[in-house]
């Protein structure tokens, strides 16, 4: 039987007076591809970084792979492999040694380092790339490093945000394949993206999180029914609740 990979249990995080995210329930299961979609300032990425262990949290509890984020946390971190929106990254480093950092901060032998790295590398079709600094980069390449950088430790749950902003449409197609071929493989995935058709096509169920609360979760199916694009239903469920500011 699968195990829940995700579960986030009446989640609440406040920055001052700003109610970023208010009591927030899901949970994903081992194997899912997840799409986790709101408006900009909905709760989206404070959600992620309650995950991860970027930012705290004042009630609830989150669980990766059964591991408690905050008692447990290196080895929930170990479980997570992590694409965030922004660059997070030393612009003057060269792509080679940023997977050869992130694999041996996740405590990867030497050996085993360099095969990863490797693998990495060759996946992305990064080999005419790997000893130039990440700055010199275009905006698609650089995305594919990012991505290379949260999976050269093997993690189990993936968490893409807003993987494909910025590329082109031939480098997104491209990067939907290698999703596909991930998940079906069996890695659990959770992806964020303003690019609903991207939602629609890669995602079996999906979450909408509108002013720090969830306002609908199901399968896929259940935003489809009457014939309506997933884009549709997104503006009419979105459309109904305040458009107050939160904190992303």
């Amino acid at each position: 039987m699968k195990q829940d990979a995700l579960s986030i249990r009446n989640l609440k995080k406040h920055y001052k007076h700003i109610r970023a995210v208010e009591d927030v329930s899901l949970s994903i299961q081992e194997g899912e591809f997840f799409g986790f979609l709101g408006p900009n300032g909905a709760g989206k990425t404070t959600t992620i970084q309650c995950v991860t262990g970027i930012a705290r949290f004042e009630e609830g509890e989150i669980s990766v792979f059964g591991y408690d984020v905050r008692t447990q946390y290196r080895e929930a971190r170990m479980q997570i492999g992590l694409s965030p929106q922004e660059f997070t990254v030393d612009p003057f480093m060269k792509v080679r040694h940023i997977f050869e950092y992130m694999a041996g901060y996740y405590g990867l032998r030497a050996d085993e380092r360099k095969k990863r790295v490797a693998h990495i590398i060759h996946t992305f079709e990064l080999q005419e790339h790997a000893e130039k600094q990440f700055r010199t980069l275009s905006g698609g390449l650089k995305r594919r490093v990012m991505m290379g950088r949260a999976l050269v430790h093997d993690p189990k749950l993936l968490i893409l945000d807003e993987p494909t902003a910025g590329v082109d449409v031939e480098l997104r197609r491209e990067i939907w394949r290698y999703l596909k071929d991930l998940n079906e493989a069996g890695k659990t995935i959770l992806l964020t993206s303003h690019y609903l058709e991207e939602v629609e096509k890669l995602c079996g169920r999906i979450g909408i999180i509108h002013g720090g609360k969830i306002i609908a979760i199901g399968d896929k199916k259940d935003f489809l029914d009457g014939g309506k694009t997933l884009e549709e239903k997104y503006l009419e469920l979105t459309n109904h609740h305040d458009e107050t500011p939160h904190a992303r």
